[in-house]
C-alpha cells in the first residue's frame, strides 16, 4: 500500500486543479501514504541542512517552500474527509494519526540545523536583495520556529515534544467524543405534536432522521455545535424547547465514556506548561504574542469594555421578554429554552416582523446561484459552473469551477450543505488544494454547513440565519480563491487567526443589498420578491436582539482566555469545569442563566479542539475591520466592479503575505474605528 501503483494518495492527482479522485482511495490507504510523507519530507528537510554552501534565501527558503508537497496532499486529502464524513474507520486513523503528525511536525519546527539556516538568513535582511514577499517569508519563518521553540535546548525541545503529542490525542479526543455524545443526545420525539411550530420541510426532515436511526414514525432532531437551536423560536412546546437545550447543554458532562471535563482539563494544563517551557506567562500570551491583538490584555480590555453594555442591552431584553410572558393567562419565569421563542414574539410585535415565517423565500438553491454567486459576479467578475462530472469526497458535495472575468481559469469551490451524523457540527472552509506560483497550483475550497437534509423531493428552506452563515463561509471561500502568491507558507487563508474572520465577515454585508435581495429572496412557490415592506422591517429590526447575541458570543470569548490565561502553576487537572466557568462569567458581568454562554466548555470544539484556543475574540476583533469595511463600500456606492477589484486586489489576494494591518491601512488609507461596531450592535451609549 505505500507505492504509487497500489495506493492512489500516492499517484500524482488525476483531475483538474489536483482535486484528489477519492472514488479509490479506502481508509486503509491514508496511513501507509502519510508514513511516505512524512519520510519525503524529512528527506527534503535533511537535503536542504547538508548542504556545504552558506544559508541563502535561494538554497534554505526555496526548497523549504517546495519541501512537503506531498504531505500537504496527503493531509489536505484526509482532513477535509475526517471533518465532513467521518465514519469509525477515518475515526481510527485519526486517533492513529494525531500523534504521529505532531511529532512530524516539531521534527521540522524544532530542527536545530534548518533553525541555524533560517536564522541566519534573517540575521543579513538588510543586507540583501529581496521582494516584500520574500522578505516576509524570512520573518515569519523565524518568528514561527523561534515562537514553536527551536532555539530551546535538546532536553527541553524533548519535553516540548511529548507535550505536544499528547495535545494532538487530547483534542482528537475532545471533538470524537463531542461528535458521539452530540449524535447520542439527539431528541426523539414521539408524536408530530410535540414539534407543533416546525415547518412541514422541517418536520419531514425530522422525520428522516428518525428513519435513518431505525425509528420509523418518531422524529428526531439533531443538535447545532452551539448551545442553542434554530427551532427554538418556533416550537410551541414548552417542554419540548426544554428538552432540545438541555440535550444540547449535557453534551461532554455525562460521566460516560464521551464525558470530556478530563480531557479539557489536561488540555488546559499542557498548553499551560508549553507556554511556560516556550518563556510565556499563559498559553493566551504565547498564543497573542503573534497576533495583531499582541497580548491578552489587550483582548481582555476589549471584551471587558463590550461586555457592560451588551450584559445592560440584554437585560432589557430580558425584561420586555417577561413582560410578555406576564400578560399570558398562565405566566411563569423566562427560562433560557423561552428566550428564542419569546424574542420572536416581541420581535413580531414590535416591527411586526416573523422572521420564522420567512424560509420560504430563502430556497437555498436560489440563495447560492442568485445571491453568494451572483454578488460575487457584481464585485469581482467572477463567475460558477457546476461541474457534475468531478467527484467530490461525498455524493452530497458538489463541485463548482470558477473563472475570473477574463475567462482565465481561477479554481474549484466545493459546497457541502447538508448535516450527518459523520460530518461534526458547525460551518467551515478548508482549503484541499492552496495556490502557489512557487508550486504552480491552483486553489481547491470546501464550504461545510450543517443545513437538515428534507426528504427526497422536497425544496430546501434556510433560516435567515443559515442564509448568514452560507454567505459568512463563502467569504472565507473567496479569501481562499483569491489569495495569489508565490510561496505556499502564505496560501489562501494563511493570515493571523485574529484576522481571519474579518473576509467571512465582510461577506455577509450583501444578504441585505437590494440588488442581490431581490433575485434570491423569492418565494418558492410563487417567486414573489420579498415584500418591500419585510426588508424595511429587517433592517431597522438589525439591532434587536444584539443584547443577547452579543452576551453570548462575549461570553465563550471570555471562557477561552479565562481558561488559557491560567499559568502553570493554576492549571491542574483538579479544577471543576462547572465552578470555573461559573467564576469566570461572574467576573465579566456575563452570568445570567437565562442567556447562556454560546458554547460550554465541554463542547467548545473551537478552543478544544479546533485552532481557535485563545483566539475565540477573533470574531469580535475582525468585526471592528469588518464594520468599517462595510462603511467604507457605502461610502464608495457598494456592490461594483471597482470596489470589489480593489477590495480583492489589496486584501483578499495578498494571502498572508502581508502584516494584515499593513494590508488594511493600504485598503482603507487608515486604521479601523470602532465606532461603526458599536453602532450595528446597539453598544453605544
Amino acid at each position: 500500500m505505500t507505492d504509487a501503483a497500489s495506493n492512489p494518495l500516492l499517484s500524482a492527482p488525476t483531475l483538474p486543479y489536483g482535486l484528489p479522485d477519492y472514488r479509490p482511495i479506502r481508509p486503509e490507504h491514508y496511513l501507509p501514504a502519510f508514513e511516505q510523507a512524512f519520510a519525503t519530507h524529512r528527506a527534503e528537510i535533511a537535503a536542504i541542512t547538508a548542504q556545504d554552501a552558506a544559508p541563502t534565501f535561494e538554497n534554505t527558503f526555496i526548497p523549504l517552500e517546495t519541501a512537503g508537497a506531498l504531505l500537504g496532499h496527503v493531509a489536505r486529502t484526509f482532513y477535509t474527509v475526517s471533518s465532513a464524513d467521518a465514519t469509525a474507520a477515518i475515526q481510527e486513523i485519526d486517533e492513529t494519526l494525531a500523534p504521529l503528525m505532531s511529532a512530524h511536525q516539531d521534527a521540522i519546527q524544532l530542527d536545530a540545523a534548518l533553525y541555524a539556516r533560517v536564522a541566519a538568513v534573517h540575521s543579513q535582511l538588510d543586507d540583501l536583495t529581496l521582494d516584500s514577499e520574500q522578505r516576509y517569508l524570512v520573518e515569519r519563518h523565524f518568528r514561527e520556529m523561534t515562537s514553536a521553540g527551536a532555539g530551546l535546548d535538546t532536553a527541553e525541545k524533548t519535553v516540548l515534544t511529548e507535550l505536544n503529542q499528547r495535545l494532538s490525542v487530547l483534542t482528537t479526543s475532545f471533538e470524537k467524543h463531542l461528535l458521539a455524545d452530540t449524535n447520542d443526545l439527539a431528541v426523539v420525539f414521539d408524536e408530530a405534536a410535540d414539534l407543533d411550530g416546525l415547518t412541514p420541510g422541517e418536520l419531514s426532515a425530522a422525520a428522516q432522521n428518525a428513519a435513518d436511526r431505525g425509528l420509523e414514525g418518531s422524529y428526531v432532531i439533531t443538535l447545532t455545535l452551539f448551545t442553542g437551536h434554530p427551532y427554538l423560536s418556533t416550537l410551541t412546546s414548552r417542554e419540548s424547547r426544554r428538552r432540545l437545550l438541555e440535550a444540547s447543554r449535557s453534551r461532554g458532562i455525562r460521566g460516560n465514556e464521551n464525558d470530556n471535563r478530563e480531557v479539557l482539563t489536561e488540555i488546559v494544563r499542557l498548553r499551560a506548561e508549553r507556554a511556560g517551557i516556550l518563556g510565556f506567562d499563559s498559553h493566551a500570551a504565547y498564543v497573542t504574542a503573534d497576533q495583531t491583538a499582541g497580548s491578552p490584555e489587550a483582548v481582555h480590555e476589549l471584551l471587558r469594555r463590550l461586555a457592560v453594555p451588551a450584559a445592560r442591552n440584554a437585560a432589557r431584553e430580558q425584561a420586555a421578554l417577561q413582560e410578555l410572558i406576564d400578560a399570558e393567562p398562565e405566566p411563569f419565569t423566562l427560562e433560557a429554552h423561552d428566550w428564542a421563542f419569546y424574542t420572536e414574539k416581541v420581535r413580531a410585535a414590535r416591527y411586526d416582523l416573523d422572521r420564522t415565517a420567512l424560509r420560504p423565500w430563502f430556497e437555498a438553491e436560489r440563495v447560492l446561484t442568485d445571491g453568494v454567486f451572483r454578488a460575487a459576479t457584481a464585485l469581482y467578475g467572477i463567475t460558477f459552473t457546476e461541474r457534475a462530472d468531478l467527484p467530490a469526497y461525498h455524493p452530497d458535495a458538489r463541485v463548482f469551477e470558477v473563472h475570473n472575468e477574463d475567462g482565465s481559469a481561477l479554481g474549484l469551490f466545493i459546497l457541502d450543505l447538508y448535516t450527518r451524523d459523520s460530518k461534526r457540527g458547525g460551518a467551515w472552509m478548508n482549503s484541499i488544494v492552496s495556490q502557489s506560483r512557487l508550486r504552480g497550483s491552483s486553489p481547491v475550497v470546501v464550504n461545510n454547513l450543517n443545513v437538515p437534509k428534507p426528504a427526497a423531493g422536497a425544496p430546501t428552506l434556510l433560516t435567515l440565519d443559515e442564509v448568514t452563515t452560507l454567505f459568512h463561509e463563502f467569504g472565507h471561500a473567496l479569501h481562499g480563491l483569491f489569495a495569489t502568491v508565490t510561496y505556499p507558507h502564505f496560501a489562501g487563508t494563511a493570515v493571523f487567526r485574529d484576522f481571519v474572520e474579518f473576509p467571512s465577515q465582510v461577506n455577509e454585508m450583501w444578504i441585505f443589498w437590494p440588488e442581490i435581495l431581490e433575485n434570491y429572496a423569492r418565494h418558492v412557490d410563487t417567486g414573489e420578491p420579498l415584500p418591500a415592506e419585510v426588508v424595511a422591517k429587517l433592517k431597522e429590526s438589525e439591532a434587536f436582539n444584539q443584547g443577547f447575541a452579543t452576551s453570548e458570543y462575549l461570553a465563550a470569548a471570555w471562557l477561552d482566555q479565562a481558561w488559557h490565561s491560567l499559568g502553570a502553576d493554576a492549571a491542574t487537572d483538579e479544577i471543576d469545569v462547572a465552578s470555573f466557568e461559573a467564576t469566570a462569567l461572574a467576573d465579566v458581568g456575563l452570568d445570567n442563566p437565562v442567556v447562556p454562554t454560546r458554547y460550554s466548555s465541554t463542547y467548545f470544539a473551537h478552543v478544544f479542539s479546533g485552532g481557535y484556543s485563545a483566539g475565540y475574540y477573533s470574531y469580535i476583533w475582525s468585526e471592528v475591520l469588518d464594520a468599517d469595511t462595510v462603511e467604507w463600500f457605502s461610502e464608495q456606492g457598494g456592490l461594483t466592479r471597482p470596489n470589489g477589484q480593489r477590495f480583492r486586489d489589496r486584501l483578499l489576494g495578498v494571502g498572508g503575505s502581508k502584516d494584515p494591518l499593513e494590508a488594511y491601512r493600504d485598503f482603507r488609507g487608515r486604521d479601523a474605528r470602532t465606532e461603526p461596531l458599536l453602532e450595528r450592535r446597539g453598544l453605544t451609549d
